[in-house]
């Protein structure tokens, strides 16, 4: 870090991000800059969604409404996540294809609920279905879903244009010119947690107020510090939260740092851990501790401790973030692997073909994958081992759920006795929504990760309206798409279903060792 900061400094880095300055990541990426570095704004243009909005929240309470449920994937739905859960606000999350999660936020009370849909394309699978999910819902308690739909979305997208086809309670545009993970201060963030209750003016002042000292071309910017810092000789970001008082900080920072910095072939990898992790035990891993703002700095070793208020940390790690792309390389802004998976899921959704047969049937729980050695094997414990066995003494394990988080509180603590027995970085993330948020970094950046998929049957599937196939066909053909989209590109990858949810258990069991 100490041979990158001064050069940041004398390139007049952090001003030139300030102005918006396109060609700080080199000519290949200053056409894709140009038109994404509004976000550096965001804590004084965002201002303009305040009155609308609290004309919309004092109307829909007028109503009864007080019910937020968020539809939207990655950077649509994380910073309000992390904004409401740091207010102690409560919003309903809808970020999962998973028949159970859909069925679970419906079965709330519609007549005091209003639906913020947010997505910036306005065109992913995901989002459509889920809000006709929402919308059939409404109907068929007798609610018309125009009175109960807010749209955030980009200025000129799909889903504006739906939006003023069909009608909806709230429109909200965003410049396109915020690139999706860096817009935690945008519309995106901000009209779900408003219309939740919180104050957001707080957040955007929070960030105003330290938005000056992170465009000075200063050793002591903290924006620099911490962006030399993540792209300094180590490639593993474990973020652990000591107190820190903002929620879900490290969730969201997992989707930007994964998603900005993982491509061609570089790439920090962000893991979300409990304090004392044996992850740090890794000579290449950065301790990053979020503490409060009053804690004392104690920390022994090579240790990162990020403090500051809630809007002042969101703009703090994206300015850092931008830094950290710029020294490794990378167009910040871009998401070249993302489509992959995409692609692969929309050709298993209409593909007639059944699929591949498992490679094994272990006491229920079907193995697929294409590891040359999973011919040679007959049970779940030898596949996971083999999958291991390709783990590079610089490597990381994905372990990748496919299911219901809220029904499966547990299955993350497998984490830490895997990173233990492994002695190497251990991922964690839900699927379908890490493919918005690490899943650029699993295809696109370094090539040392290796992949656990679980899925699982549904005893009662869900269908989607006015779409040909349902929630548990579409949540299958994502997590199969992501493990061919990972083959494709050399990832090893090992894909477990489960035909029954009590098999949960014995697979964390397997992982813990």
């Amino acid at each position: 870090m100490s041979a990158l900061l001064p050069t940041q400094v004398e390139d007049h880095v952090a001003s030139r991000l300030g102005a918006g300055d396109p060609t700080l990541w080199g000519p290949a990426a200053e056409a894709d800059a140009a038109s994404h570095l509004g976000w550096t704004a965001l804590h004084e243009t965002a201002r303009r969604h305040l009155e609308p909005l609290e004309e919309l929240f004092v109307d829909l309470r007028g109503e009864g409404v007080n019910r937020v449920v968020l539809v939207g994937m990655g950077g649509a739905t994380l910073a309000a996540q992390v904004i409401c859960a740091t207010y102690g606000v409560p919003l309903v999350t809808l970020d999962s294809t998973s028949p159970d999660r859909v069925r679970a936020a419906l079965a709330g009370d519609l007549r005091s609920t209003v639906m913020v849909v947010a997505s910036k394309s306005g065109s992913t699978i995901e989002t459509e279905a889920l809000r006709a999910a929402v919308e059939s819902a409404f109907t068929g308690a007798g609610i018309d879903p125009r009175r109960r739909m807010v749209v955030v979305t980009d200025a000129g997208s799909p889903l504006e244009a739906a939006a003023r086809a069909k009608g909806c309670r709230g429109l909200f545009l965003e410049d396109p010119s915020v690139g999706g993970r860096f817009s935690a201060l945008s519309a995106f963030g901000l009209v779900p947690a408003a219309l939740a209750g919180v104050p957001v003016l707080e957040v955007l002042d929070e960030a105003a107020a330290v938005a000056e000292s992170l465009e000075e071309d200063d050793r002591a910017n903290p924006a620099l510090v911490l962006g030399a810092a993540l792209a300094g000789r180590r490639r593993f970001l474990v973020v652990s939260d000591h107190g820190s008082g903002i929620v879900g900080l490290g969730d969201w920072i997992e989707h930007l740092v994964g998603g900005a910095t993982g491509k061609g072939g570089k790439g920090v990898v962000p893991v979300l851990a409990a304090p004392q992790a044996p992850d740090l035990g890794q000579p290449d891993a950065i301790d990053c501790r979020l503490v409060s703002l009053s804690a004392d700095d104690d920390a022994e070793g090579p240790v990162l401790t990020v403090s500051g208020t809630l809007g002042a940390l969101l703009l703090l790690w994206e300015h850092a973030v931008a830094v950290t792309a710029r020294l490794l390389g990378v167009d910040p802004f871009d998401e070249p692997d993302v489509e992959s998976s995409r692609t692969a899921a929309r050709d298993l959704l209409e593909s007639d073909s059944p699929g591949p047969a498992p490679a094994f049937v272990d006491d229920g729980i079907e193995a697929y994958g294409t590891l040359a050695e999973l011919s040679a094997v007959t049970t779940v414990h030898e596949a996971l081992q083999t999958l291991e066995e390709c783990l590079g003494s610089d490597g990381y394990l994905a372990v990748l759920a496919y299911l219901d988080r809220e029904a499966n509180p547990s299955l993350p603590g497998a984490r830490r006795a895997l990173a233990q027995r492994l002695a190497r970085p251990v991922t964690f993330g839900w699927g379908p929504r890490y493919l918005h948020s690490t899943g650029q970094l699993h295809k696109g950046g370094p090539a040392s990760g290796v992949f656990l998929l679980l899925t699982a049957d549904f005893s009662e599937d869900l269908a989607i309206p006015g779409l040909p196939f349902t929630f548990g066909r579409l949540i299958h053909a994502q997590a199969a798409g992501d493990a061919r989209s990972l083959s494709e590109a050399g990832r090893p990858v090992l894909r477990l279903n489960l035909t029954d949810r009590t098999q949960v258990a014995r697979v964390a069991a397997l992982l813990e060792g």
